[in-house]
């Protein structure tokens, strides 16, 4: 019983640690650019986009489709950024633990 006792015991650090990383992640900010940097955007690590800027040079009426492009590219580029991010976190938390995606804690 003792080492349940200890598993559960544990766990539930395991849970607050992960409680805290998710507070942190909310306030990182990521990079995220396209177009050789003429497009960025910041997003959280909680997938929250907080900013965009556009290099004024590519504000063309008759082009659109290529800054709709840039940005998606951009925030596609932060989205990953997030992803490993918050992978490495989570390692550092599970002490390299691999969990499946979506487990929670306690068991």
């Amino acid at each position: 019983m003792k080492n349940l006792a200890g598993l559960m015991k544990q766990a539930q650090q395991m849970q607050s640690k992960m409680a805290e990383m998710q507070e942190a992640l909310a306030d990182l900010e990521i990079e995220g650019a396209a177009g050789a940097g003429m497009v960025k955007v910041v997003m959280s690590g909680k997938y929250n986009l907080r900013s965009i800027k556009i290099d004024p040079s590519l504000i063309n009426a008759d082009d659109v489709e290529v800054l709709e492009d840039l940005i998606l590219a951009a925030v596609n580029d932060a989205s990953s950024k997030v992803e490993v991010t918050t992978q490495e976190k989570m390692q550092d938390v599970t002490g390299g633990l691999n969990l499946p995606a979506g487990m929670k804690l306690p068991f």
